[in-house]
Parts: structure tokens; C-alpha cells; sequence
């Protein structure tokens, strides 16, 4: 279900929205995070399908941060062909960004990239972190460790009912588990 080359997009969506197309990569990561839980609360999925982590500086797409810190590969198309190594805490384009970098996503899901960008954009990396503390429910400080969000308790903490987010965590983990069938081994 994790899908490299669409975070990537994803990413280099968020780059691409200040004239210097650099970032914090702690408010990236913020952005990308609202993204996802955005998106599970309008379409009830993801869009990145990465796995959900509560960390210090609050929620995190964990496979998403191992790609920031340089800390696994970059599958060929993916991450490193679009975002730089992280310089000074901070991520950058690593080329223009062309409308057609962006075919991994849907024109729904590039919608909510730009609504998140429009409520959270101008934020500063401590304000936005602060934000995630204080309002996503789903995130608990883990007393400088870390631990799984489950997608039933980001459903609930977006709006769904208990059934509802228990149906939705249920789908996800299925389709997780079949991916993880199919997926190769390198």
C-alpha cells in the first residue's frame, strides 16, 4: 500500500509551493501527515498508505521519515529523484516541478494537498507541529519513544464512528496484508 514515488509527489507538491522550493523537513513531514489524515476524513484512505507513528514532535508517516533521513534506499523514480538529501534539517526539489511529476495522484487527492497547503501553508515548523499536538487525537506522546497510530483511531479521531472506523482500520490492514504478499523480494 506504500506508495514511494506518490509520497514523493506528494512532497514535491509541498516543495513546489515557495519560491525557493525549500522546507523544514519537520513541517513536510507535518503537511504530509495532514494529507493522509485529510484524506482518510474525505475519502476514508490515505493517500501515501504509509504506516502512522506518534513520535515527540507528534504523528509521523514512518516510512516517509526513513526516506527523509536517508536512513533506506530510494527505489529508482522514487524519492531521491525528486527531493534532496536533507541539508541543515531542511528538504529542497531537486529539479522544477512539471504537472506531469504529478501522476501518481489523483485530481481528488492533489485537491487535498492544496487544501492542506491553503489551512497549514503558512505556518512555521514549531507552529504546525504545536497544532498536531494540540488537535489530532490520534497522537499520543510517546515520552520519547514512538508507537503505532492505528488507522481505526485516526478514523475516530476524524469523525467516524466506532463501527465505521472499525470497518475502515479492517479494509486498510487487508489491503496492507495483500500487498505485502505481492510484494518482491530484493
Amino acid at each position: 500500500m506504500f506508495n514511494e514515488r506518490k509520497v514523493a509527489q506528494m512532497a514535491a507538491f509541498f516543495l513546489s509551493q515557495l519560491p525557493d522550493s525549500r522546507m523544514s523537513h519537520l513541517k513536510l513531514m507535518k503537511l504530509l501527515y495532514l494529507s493522509d489524515r485529510e484524506a482518510v476524513r474525505e475519502f476514508g484512505w490515505p493517500i501515501s498508505g504509509d504506516r502512522l507513528v506518534s513520535m515527540a514532535h507528534g504523528p509521523v508517516l514512518s516510512q516517509t521519515l526513513n526516506l527523509m533521513d536517508g536512513d533506506v534506499e530510494s527505489t529508482p523514480g522514487g524519492w531521491e529523484d525528486m527531493v534532496s538529501d536533507k541539508e541543515d534539517h531542511e528538504l529542497s526539489l531537486r529539479r522544477p516541478l512539471d504537472v506531469d511529476d504529478l501522476d501518481e495522484m489523483s485530481p481528488a487527492e492533489i485537491n487535498v494537498l492544496k487544501a492542506v497547503w491553503m489551512r497549514f501553508g503558512s505556518m512555521g515548523k514549531w507552529e504546525i507541529r504545536d497544532w498536531t499536538h494540540q488537535h489530532c487525537d490520534e497522537w499520543q506522546d510517546p515520552r520519547g519513544s514512538s508507537f503505532p497510530i492505528e488507522y481505526e483511531a485516526l478514523a475516530r479521531a476524524v469523525g467516524y464512528d466506532a463501527q465505521a472506523a472499525d470497518e475502515l482500520a479492517a479494509q486498510i490492514k487487508t489491503q496492507q496484508e495483500i500487498d505485502r504478499l505481492f510484494v518482491k523480494n530484493t
